[in-house]
């Protein structure tokens, strides 16, 4: 255990979202995994769900790391979780490069997926709270930023793996060359996040333009029994089964659609694609975030479901029509599924107040584990299926997708029934009072 770093009086808020995003920019790596894909099971012997296991499995620790550490994160503050998460995330890397050299593919499930993944639910929730207390006139902004580098960590890492695949070669010892380059440069790139991130003055609000805790404030422990809360993980479960389907296949899907045309996608252009959705990633997080302190969490969150399910079936129906029609059909269900991760802190803090707003976040990312789980099997695995009956193309896809607009409607209903916090559940002021001052004193 370890003391948060306390900002000096002088300290500028503005260096606390560099710091968020030298982290999130690393662990966003993983929504670059389609691209080791291919080589993967070429050079392993594996079908589309085993190269996808890795990536599931990273997805559902991450949920379940954010969950059980997010009160630690809240007691030792950002410094110490990206400590954890730096080791975690690169040495998952460096245990997938001796899985891929070695030929034993559970090393790198065990690497990518179980280690790396606890690093990335650590790395994820770091700075949200902190960030949250930085910019109280502004946490969809604010979480947006560090949110958005999340979303935007393919966009480095896609073109980047790609480049030392056709450097290294795609058989398994290219592969775990690559892997040792992403462990150690990654390893580097979150040191300085880790040496710059500080946490306001709570007790000197005047120093650092932060005000005191008001308003409604729920403990994480009531959190989870309300209503809101699961309404709230429905609404990001769905969001996220809908984005993680496409993103997680999505340079083998593109190349699917238009396989049987005259203009087939390249391994360079599929991976270009991946970079392409990242940025859509990236860029939702930091736009749609920003909207929803002008038109509301509920009304943004309105857009991202109601408007996904309209677009995913149009992919659906026109998907194979022409290239344009599916990249941006894809590009706009990417800026949904970047723009739900960043507004939902924001929605949190709405809702229960920035007492734990931390750990409440990290509860709630048990929601991405599900849909981590969810959105590859559905693809995968309905995919596998269709081309062992003798399917191709955009035929391989058309029941994933419907099932994928089904569980867009369902979040869209969850989101209506998201209502204010019964008062029974908030935290009295002298009690959170108390518990801020002794949160200092330690």
């Amino acid at each position: 255990m370890s003391s948060p770093p306390v900002a000096p009086p002088d300290w500028s808020r503005w260096l606390v979202p560099p710091a968020a995003l030298a982290v999130h920019l690393s662990i966003g790596q993983a929504y670059a995994w389609s691209v080791f894909k291919p080589p993967l099971e070429a050079a392993l012997h594996l079908d589309g769900t085993e190269s996808a296991l890795p990536f599931q499995l990273a997805i559902v620790m991450l949920g379940l790391s954010a969950a059980f550490g997010g009160t630690l994160v809240e007691r030792n503050g950002p410094r110490w979780a990206m400590t954890v998460a730096l080791v975690c995330f690169s040495s998952g890397f460096l245990l997938s490069a001796l899985g891929a050299q070695t030929e034993q593919y559970w090393l790198i499930v065990l690497g990518y997926g179980f280690v790396g993944g606890i690093g990335l639910g650590i790395g994820y929730i770091s700075p949200v709270s902190t960030l949250i207390k930085w910019f109280p006139d502004r946490p969809g902004m604010a979480t947006g930023i560090a949110i958005m580098g999340f979303g935007g960590g393919a966009l480095i890492a896609s073109p980047w793996s790609a480049q030392m695949l056709d450097s290294f070669g795609a058989d398994h010892s290219g592969i775990a060359l690559a892997f040792l380059v992403h462990g150690l440069s990654y390893a580097v790139f979150m040191s300085l996040g880790v040496l710059l991130v500080r946490v306001p003055r709570t007790d000197k609000p005047e120093d650092s333009g932060v005000q005191p805790l008001t308003g409604v404030q729920v403990s994480a422990r009531s959190a989870v029994r309300t209503p809101q809360f699961w309404c709230l993980w429905i609404v990001l479960c769905t969001n996220v089964t809908a984005g993680i389907g496409i993103l997680e296949k999505a340079a083998p899907m593109i190349s699917d659609f238009f396989a049987g045309t005259s203009t087939p996608v390249s391994a360079s252009a599929a991976a270009g694609f991946v970079a392409l959705l990242s940025a859509a990633n990236m860029a939702g997080r930091i736009g749609w975030s920003s909207a929803s302190d002008l038109i509301g969490r509920k009304n943004v969150y309105r857009v991202y479901l109601g408007v996904g399910a309209l677009t995913y079936l149009l992919l659906a129906l026109d998907g194979d029509a022409a290239k344009p029609l599916f990249v941006l059909c894809a590009l706009v269900i990417l800026s949904f599924y970047g723009g739900g991760f960043a507004t939902i802190p924001a929605y949190l803090k709405d809702l229960f107040g920035t007492y734990q707003v931390g750990a409440i976040h990290g509860r709630l990312l048990t929601a991405w584990s599900t849909a981590g789980v969810l959105g590859p099997l559905i693809v995968n695995w309905i995919a596998d299926r269709q081309e062992a009956a003798g399917k191709h193309g955009s035929a391989l896809y058309g029941l994933s997708f419907t099932i994928m607009i089904g569980l867009l409607v369902v979040g869209f209903v969850a989101n209506e029934f998201v209502r204010p916090v019964h008062a029974r559940h908030h935290i009295p002021a002298p009690r959170e009072a108390s518990d801020v001052q002794r949160h200092q004193s330690a």
